[in-house]
């Protein structure tokens, strides 16, 4: 919101500068981001000129110059009617006041005026346009100033440059100081000034001895209309109330839609004004019904909805309720017959309203936030007489009042509870006195205040929104600083170690963590490769997504990872190796939730309610790698990311939560049927438990997410992963045995189908506790083997805790391993 200083204290009296203000509007919560001032880049003297004569020549570069003798006052040449000035510009005649820049002047941009030799004269200064003064962009041509303005006085203050503009950030819940009225109430408080409210006049009760109004709509409870004849359209606005209007940021039109837009601004009451002799029969407000259509002032042809609230008459919806006029009634340049809107509509409904067609403007921006109800009459009555007293309309003596204003809420404020959560002794008169200040209805009763809001102070609702009034009148740099003591005892949650623990075991491993947007659309899906009854289809939808393209909630950490890398493709980064730990969310069919009132505190069973439509959402770890694992050296190859570094992820986060992975075969999209793991755990019986997928991805899904052959990913199910570890015995640590270990290798043949790890797990239960460690290390098939069959080689290690082995003893063990391996159709290689 821009608020021009001038206008603020034309409202109240503001016993402080610029500056203190600014803190002080700062303090009490509305930031003042800009104060600008006009002139503060010119140095010098810019003066009000009239132009005496002025003789035009052509020049040999194709110019026409104008010669101009201006009167500039007391800064004439001794003895002299005026200055001699060349100009370039040509629209302006002899008599008009101009503003000229005398020499010495320095104008924004570093532009110094002096008296120079030009076009066979000397220019003894410069007449002024809008940019060169910083004042504005056109530089179409010369400011032509009021009739008025004093000759060789400061063009500046004429023109209002002279004025220091504030631009403050309102804070949604301050609807309130979404207009000069508003915060010239807000400056006098903070400031010990004074403040009496031009829009004091409340709306009177109903009437109907104006233009008919018939409201059949909830969303609309007030509608004041009153009428203008005989406006003269060819006046034009006072120069005053262009001024302002530019200052805050509006553009003049003409008169009627300046004085609409001005009184806006000033009240904080949006207005609209129709051509009346455009409307045909009653105005109505109504809701708007499906495929209803109406052009509005912006000349686009708009389908509504029942969510659109409408002003219509006889003809058809003629407006869009607080957003846009429609164009068969709009004020054209020769209306003279003018009727005047003011209206109250619900927030919400024109929130929604100007979202779904796009259509954000000053008054839906007001109407959104909320506003008084009771200024509505006053700042009509107000249009109708700038519009009769500027342009020279008469004022119906009838009007219209449809509704009324609906009663304020009232609260109980416990006397203790500013001080306690300001967290600074507040004395109770001092409570007392601020809330009066702020309009508001006090009453002390037994251990507190008896609170009724003033209209335009909606979002005081609750005893602690009276709280942070308090607290903005006073100042937030009151509330003292104080560091929380954390308490004794507590910590980290199981949970919340265990997450640490594997990001930074995965970090550890060279990999880059991101964060993803927890959106995907059904696209997404489908380039993954999903079938249609794959769990992960069973996504949640939103019912007002960011973006319609992603309307639902994530059920896989991979589309925004491959999302991520194809990015990074594209900007020539192919070796990447990223992870992502974080929910995902999968409809258990519980429903859409609940929505409470937000008026007060859910019941318990509002609560439950809320927590069962809640969606299953478990968090996992996802990782893709493409290109290369380890860059390439001086001294070794580059090491291709494959489906070795994806299984490795998966041991590394098993590791770091103390589990031992164990991995199987199997087929899932997204990944290779072939090259695809399901990683697992043994809970307490012995039984697997699958809590995610590793390998290489389908070549399919390779293509469709633009990325390079090979892309390997993995994704675990942390919280099951964690279920099974937290539900493990707590192991025994044993001493390190002393004596030494005996090695022996075994090759075995095997169906090609039989898995590496079932034989390992074989031969781990045959061996017996002499066993000490089993590795795979080589995997060959060949045509010597015969066909369907691969040989698995493993190192096994032995060691007795209390003696050292024998190789008798050792080749023992390891015979009993290759036993309980044939049960798998295991042989020994020859």
């Amino acid at each position: 919101m821009r608020a021009p200083l001038s206008w603020l204290r034309e409202l109240a009296e503001i016993p402080v500068g610029v500056d203190e203000l600014s803190r002080a509007f700062t303090d009490a919560g509305l930031h003042v981001e800009l104060v600008e001032d006009p002139s503060a880049a010119i140095d010098g003297d810019v003066v009000v000129g009239r132009v005496l004569d002025f003789d035009e020549k052509l020049q040999s570069n194709g110019k026409l110059i104008r010669w101009c003798h201006v009167d500039v006052g007391a800064h004439n040449p001794p003895s002299e009617p005026g200055r001699g000035i060349i100009c370039g510009a040509h629209n302006f005649v002899v008599g008009d006041l101009v503003a000229v820049a005398l020499a010495g002047t320095t104008l924004p941009g570093g532009f110094k005026i002096a008296a120079r030799q030009t076009y066979g004269h000397v220019s003894d200064g410069m007449i002024c346009a809008e940019d060169e003064l910083g004042l504005g962009t056109d530089h179409a041509g010369i400011m032509v100033l009021p009739p008025d303005s004093v000759i060789g006085s400061d063009a500046l203050e004429v023109l209002g440059a002279r004025d220091a503009i504030y631009d403050i950030d309102v804070t949604p819940d301050e609807g309130h100081c979404l207009s000069l009225r508003g915060l010239a109430r807000e400056a006098a408080q903070v400031t010990g000034g004074s403040f009496t409210d031009p829009y004091a006049t409340p709306v009177p009760a109903a009437c109907d001895a104006g233009y008919p109004v018939v409201l059949d709509s909830p969303n609309c409870q007030i509608f004041c209309a009153v009428r203008v004849r005989g406006i003269d359209p060819h006046a034009p606005s006072p120069s005053w109330m262009t001024r302002r209007l530019k200052a805050c940021g509006v553009r003049s039109i003409s008169l009627t839609v300046d004085v609409t837009n001005y009184v806006m601004l000033e009240s904080g009451q949006p207005l609209h004004g129709y051509d009346a002799q455009a409307l045909r029969g009653p105005i109505v407000v109504r809701q708007a019904k499906d495929g209803e259509r109406l052009t509005t002032l912006d000349q686009v042809e708009r389908v509504l909805s029942v969510d659109d609230l409408l002003i219509t008459d006889d003809s058809g919806p003629i407006g869009l309720a607080g957003v846009m006029g429609g164009l068969t009634t709009e004020m054209e340049t020769t209306t003279t017959d003018v009727l005047i809107e003011a209206a109250w509509f619900a927030p919400a409904t024109i929130g929604r309203t100007y979202r779904r067609h796009h259509l954000p403007s000053e008054a839906s921006r007001r109407f959104e936030r909320g506003v008084d109800q009771n200024v509505s009459f006053a700042a009509a009555r107000r249009a109708a007489e700038l519009m009769r007293d500027l342009g020279g309309g008469v004022i119906d003596d009838g009007y219209t009042v449809s509704g009324s204003v609906s009663p304020m809420p009232s609260q109980t404020l416990a006397a203790a509870l500013p001080s306690v959560i300001l967290g600074y002794d507040v004395p109770h008169q001092l409570v007392m006195d601020v809330l009066t200040a702020s309009g508001v209805a006090v009453q002390a009763v037994e251990g507190g205040f008896q609170l009724t809001p003033p209209t335009w102070r909606r979002d005081l609702n609750d005893p602690y929104d009276y709280v942070e009034e308090v607290g903005r009148k006073l100042g937030f740099k009151n509330i003292p600083s104080r560091v929380p003591r954390a308490p004794s005892g507590r910590g980290l949650t199981r949970r919340q170690q265990a997450h640490r623990a594997v990001t930074v075991a995965v970090a550890d491993l060279g990999l880059g963590e991101t964060i993803t947007l927890p959106f995907i659309g059904e696209p997404d899906l489908d380039k993954l490769a999903l079938p249609a009854g794959d769990v992960r289809r069973h996504a949640v939808r939103l019912a007002n997504p960011l973006s319609e393209a992603q309307p639902l909630m994530r059920t896989t950490l991979l589309p925004g990872l491959l999302a991520a890398v194809n990015r990074n493709a594209s900007r020539s980064n192919a070796d990447v190796a990223i992870f992502e730990t974080g929910s995902v969310f999968i409809d258990n069919g519980a429903g859409a939730a609940i929505s409470p009132a937000v008026d007060k505190r859910p019941s318990e069973a509002e609560v439950e309610a809320l927590f069962a439509a809640l969606p299953d959402q478990p968090r996992h770890l996802a990782a893709v790698l493409v290109g290369a694992f380890m860059p390439q050296r001086w001294n070794d190859a580059a090491q291709p990311a494959t489906w070795v570094q994806a299984m490795g992820v998966a041991d590394t986060v098993c590791a770091s939560m103390g589990a031992t992975p164990v991995r199987r075969a199997a087929a899932l999209a997204p990944w290779h049927p072939g090259r695809c793991a399901e990683v697992g755990v043994v809970n307490g019986r012995g039984e697997f438990v699958g809590i995610g997928f590793a390998g290489e991805l389908h070549p399919d899904v390779v293509k469709a997410w633009g990325l390079a052959a090979g892309a390997c990913a993995v994704e675990l199910d942390l919280d099951a992963l964690l279920l099974v570890v937290d539900g493990l015995p707590a192991g025994a640590v044993e001493a390190l045995s002393t004596h030494p270990a005996v090695k022996q290798d075994v090759a075995l043949v095997v169906d090609a189908g039989v898995p590496a790890s079932a034989v390992a797990d074989a031969l781990r239960a045959g061996a017996g506790e002499l066993l000490e460690s089993l590795s795979l290390f080589d995997v060959f098939t060949g045509a010597q083997l015969g066909e369907g069959k691969k040989s698995l080689a493993y190192s096994m290690v032995f060691r007795a805790p209390d003696r050292t082995l024998t190789e008798a003893q050792a080749s023992a063990a390891r015979d009993k391993a290759v036993a309980a391996a044939s049960a798998l159709g295991a042989v020994l290689r020859s």
